[in-house]
């Protein structure tokens, strides 16, 4: 579906030079670019990266969210394609949840530097995530399955969907006001008809990260994407599925940054 007006897109830049090697994050299902402005971005900016983050078609502050079962998992991809041709230098893509596989997605049409996978979709797609919730918390696969269709917003939900750790009810509120419906047609895109193609995908070097307590994409999950990808996965200890909202979120920022620094090095240190 053509999108009409162009995506919100949130940029942070460091006060000096920065680092060679942008980033580009890409949200999961009923958010948008504003869970990673909470705090990655500025931080990565602090460190020294040019940090962006989109709004895929129908989220955020993005056009299309009234008809937003009209998109499908192409539409997405071909957002992320959309952003990565604006940097002079191809981003490294960081996908969570569905964000994760739209990243793979992408795997298959262009070749970035470097990916990494945030409690991301399965390859295999989302069916084992989907039985396995419905057997583990049928009450959450029900208030998850209202929320795609545009119903209420239960702050207990949401807690127990995103997260293992204490967050503060005003930072829950604010949350809640961000959460948005989802397309069907992309949840059924990733459940069975447009999976990824691992054998078309470019395999630049690439993490999985986990976390221990998610409910939606639990380790099981975590390790079947990194098996099926050849790189081994990183699990998080005492964290939820909203591992860029944890209240430790600075121990995946931290192990992220270490592995960019890593792979392409510069002068770059946390101020």
């Amino acid at each position: 579906m053509k999108r009409n007006g162009p995506l919100e897109v949130i940029t942070r830049r460091p006060a000096g030079a920065a680092h060679p090697q942008p980033l580009l994050f890409v949200h999961g299902a009923y958010t948008g670019a504003w869970c990673w402005d909470e705090y990655f971005l500025p931080w990565f900016a602090e460190a020294g990266f040019e940090a962006v983050a989109l709004s895929l078609s129908g989220h955020g502050e993005s056009p299309g969210r009234n008809c937003l079962d009209l998109f499908s998992l192409d539409d997405y991809v071909a957002d992320v394609c959309e952003v990565m041709d604006r940097f002079a230098v191809p981003p490294v893509l960081i996908g969570h949840s569905m964000g994760g596989m739209v990243v793979l997605k992408c795997l298959e049409l262009r070749q970035p530097p470097a990916a990494v996978l945030m409690a991301s979709v399965p390859p295999q797609g989302l069916w084992a995530s989907a039985v396995g919730l419905a057997m583990r918390r049928p009450d959450l696969m029900n208030e998850l399955n209202a929320l795609l269709a545009g119903g209420a917003k239960s702050l207990d939900a949401l807690a127990d969907a995103l997260f293992a750790q204490p967050v503060p009810l005003d930072r829950l509120q604010r949350y809640a006001l961000r959460v948005q419906p989802e397309s069907a047609r992309v949840i059924w895109d990733m459940t069975l008809f447009n999976l990824p193609q691992i054998a078309r995908m470019h395999r630049p070097p690439m993490r999985v990260l986990g976390a221990a307590c998610d409910p939606i994409i639990p380790p099981p999950l975590v390790d079947m994407t990194a098996a099926a990808l050849g790189v081994p996965a990183q699990i998080f200890p005492g964290m939820g599925h909203g591992m860029m909202l944890e209240a430790d979120w600075q121990a995946v920022a931290r192990s992220l940054l270490d592995w960019v620094v890593e792979l392409f090095p510069a002068n770059c240190e946390i101020r």
